[in-house]
């Protein structure tokens, strides 16, 4: 069944793909973290020497720059750690699965897979990646769609706009927390290109963020589940 983004957040029974309203969760490995779930937002502390100065636009954009001089980044990271492999995962963006659970702060909940994704318009952006250090890793081209989009495509409630947050981990087990005013931003997206090649395990496959107005430590890589929260909503724990 083809829906577009107003018809997701409309319909009140069915699934798109993997995403269901009122679907339970698929809650495996996540009872460990739940607990350490905060009520408000986390900023996770850098490496001595962090940060240099993002070069962003006067409005706290990102400066867009043509695809032409996007290419291979320097010195790739090889999963945050040098030397550390990527963890074992399914690395191809078409066979992903990525838990969603929106604490009744959205519409829709379950398993997130690509069909989903390709429902929403596709965009690609190219912005200079800096993770911190005092030379850039270069300019990528990402392939995705909005992270607003989605948010819209899930239903997101008013309650949520203003003051929610997502917590995005990773299948090492990394996380981060992120404002869901700031993820709204038209430049911020859920990838899986990158410069019109599939996101290879060592920079995040099968799906990553991309927020370019932060350090590249926020773009979080292979994306295994995300969470909706706002302040004062208690830890949430999986259903005996």
């Amino acid at each position: 069944m083809k829906l577009n983004r107003r018809d997701a957040i409309r319909i009140s029974g069915g699934t798109i793909a993997g995403l269901s309203l009122g679907a339970k969760l698929n809650t495996e490995n996540l009872a460990a973290q739940s607990q350490e779930w905060p009520d408000e937002l986390v900023e996770m502390p850098l490496a001595d020497g962090f940060p240099v100065e993002l070069p962003l636009n006067a409005d706290g954009s990102a400066p867009e720059h043509p695809e032409s001089a996007a290419g291979p980044i320097s010195q790739p990271l090889m999963w945050r750690a040098e030397g550390r492999p990527a963890p074992p995962g399914e690395y191809d963006y078409r066979n992903m699965r990525v838990r969603l659970n929106p604490r009744r702060l959205a519409r829709m909940g379950g398993t997130l897979r690509f069909q989903d994704l390709e429902q929403l318009p596709r965009v690609s952006h190219t912005f200079l990646l800096q993770c911190g250090a005092p030379n850039p890793r270069g300019v990528v081209k990402w392939t995705g769609v909005r992270f607003a989009d989605f948010l819209d495509m899930i239903g997101l409630i008013d309650r949520a706009k203003d003051n929610g947050y997502a917590r995005f981990v990773a299948s090492d087990g990394f996380y981060t927390d992120e404002s869901l005013k700031e993820l709204r931003s038209p430049q911020v997206m859920l990838a899986w290109l990158m410069n019109d090649e599939p996101i290879s395990p060592a920079h995040g496959a099968p799906l990553r963020l991309v927020v370019p107005f932060r350090y590249g430590n926020r773009s979080i890589k292979a994306i295994e589940s995300i969470t909706l929260a706002v302040p004062g909503l208690p830890p949430w724990s999986p259903p005996a």
